[in-house]
């Protein structure tokens, strides 16, 4: 797989260096999709954003925004061009997850299919760990 995860305060963190997997990995259909909504906004520098918040009907839910700003405990996840930004407490809560994005009958999303959610709700939107 083409993915690569930064740290931005520690330099590159390589898989080695980290226990496990990747925290997050990106399918290439959500890469895809990441790279063509950064084109159609007309700003390079512009990178997805997912975050963990309370809420939503099973106690956390899932935030997407297209952000041109890092910080520096910030986790950067790239592959094929596209870039997904994570604070460190999100990437606590979806350690081990896979970020897709899907088209099917009932409409075109993100989807993220999360190892450590113990239930979600139907919208898939909102999580229990």
């Amino acid at each position: 797989m083409n993915a690569q995860v930064q740290e931005l305060a520690g330099g590159t963190a390589t898989q080695a260096a980290m226990p496990g997997a990747l925290p997050v990995t990106l399918s290439a259909n959500a890469a895809r999709r990441i790279r063509a909504i950064v084109e159609s906004e007309g700003n390079p520098a512009l990178k997805l954003r997912v975050a963990v918040s309370g809420g939503g009907c099973s106690g956390f839910q899932y935030g997407f925004t297209l952000d041109d700003a890092v910080t520096g405990d910030d986790l950067l996840i790239e592959r094929d061009g596209a870039t997904l930004v994570l604070d460190q407490i999100s990437a606590d809560y979806m350690r081990g997850s896979e970020i897709d994005f899907v088209e099917d009958l009932s409409g075109a999303g993100f989807q993220i299919r999360n190892p450590l959610a113990t239930s979600s709700c139907g919208c898939g939107n909102s999580f229990a760990v």
